[in-house]
């Protein structure tokens, strides 16, 4: 009768292991002094990837993003711009943290969190300057596809990175995820405003055709807008991380969810602000109010999902 193999090991130690050696052959062990030194770097490779990743992320930074931090210490007003244009973004934060059912994240792994998505970012700005000429010969629908392809799923990603990294380890409890989440989209809206900031000012400045402040200034008060989106959308990402994180069997397809729910608004929102003005009459005023319309229709959603969390918490504690 032919041996059926176990499936969770090769034929030839399924039949023949213990009763030969089978090293190197069908099962294997530290023996010599290369497999010793192999174990060692692979342990020093695991252990020291985070680290690794940390490191690229600041030698990207520096050469992509640094000048924008250099010239807001060189000229105060734009950090000042910088810091008020996340003031609203940051109180989306302050919510959720505040908010939070279980109990509130200590603000220790959090700062970390804000700051490696701050970092992360140049990840994000490296490949989406990359790639962005590709999709550009593409015509009507290019910018569209390079949202929903490159920008959404790479953003979305580089924050959830920043979470892992950076709070994932004292996530207790799903909704954990939210908050960190959060934060993490608010250290890309940080840096992604500062260099919008940076760029309106400069930009103004080279031209000779107004004041560079009032040009900033005006950066400043359109970014506020935009950057509770981004707390919105990683937000969701972050939920995601924490419910895998309590379902390790399936954990994978639950984090790939998360950050393609968080890609997806992100892509219909930087869509319908890139195309809408072709169609619409597109104003400030109009650009205000789809922008605090869209991310009232996603807080909602995010809203009634922690509602949810928090329904069932409030019923297992009372059990």
């Amino acid at each position: 009768m032919a041996h059926v193999p176990d499936q969770d090991s090769d034929p030839v130690a399924a039949a023949l292991s213990g009763s030969i050696d089978l090293y190197d052959v069908a099962e294997w062990e530290p023996r010599s002094a290369l497999d010793g030194f192999s174990v060692r770097l692979y342990g020093a490779l695991h252990a020291s990837r985070r680290w690794l990743l940390i490191a690229l992320a600041v030698l990207l930074f520096v050469a992509q993003l640094a000048a924008t931090v250099l010239l807001a210490i060189r000229r105060p007003e734009l950090g000042v711009l910088a810091a008020l244009s996340v003031v609203p973004a940051l109180a989306i934060v302050g919510y959720l943290w505040y908010g939070d059912p279980t109990m509130r994240e200590p603000l220790e792994p959090l700062a970390v969190t804000f700051v490696l998505a701050i970092l992360f970012a140049s990840i994000a700005a490296l490949v989406n300057t990359l790639l962005q000429p590709l999709f550009q010969f593409v015509p009507v629908v290019g910018m569209a596809v390079f949202f929903f392809v490159v920008v959404g799923p790479i953003e979305e990603t580089v924050k959830w990175l920043a979470i892992r990294v950076g709070g994932y380890g004292t996530i207790d409890a799903v909704v954990d995820g939210v908050v960190y989440g959060a934060v993490a989209g608010l250290g890309f809206a940080t840096i992604e405003n500062a260099l919008y900031i940076s760029q309106g000012y400069t930009q103004a400045a080279s031209a000779q055709n107004g004041d560079p402040i009032v040009a900033a200034l005006q950066t400043a008060t359109s970014r506020a807008f935009v950057g509770p989106g981004h707390v919105l959308y990683s937000s969701f990402a972050g939920y995601y991380l924490g419910l895998a994180k309590f379902n390790p069997d399936d954990a994978g397809p639950i984090v790939v969810k998360g950050i393609v729910v968080a890609a997806l608004i992100h892509a219909v929102y930087n869509t319908s602000v890139t195309y809408l003005p072709a169609l619409l009459p597109w104003n400030t005023v109009v650009f205000v109010g789809f922008v605090v319309a869209f991310d009232a229709a996603v807080g909602y959603l995010l809203y009634r999902k922690l509602r949810r969390y928090r329904d069932h918490y409030e019923r297992a504690t009372n059990a």
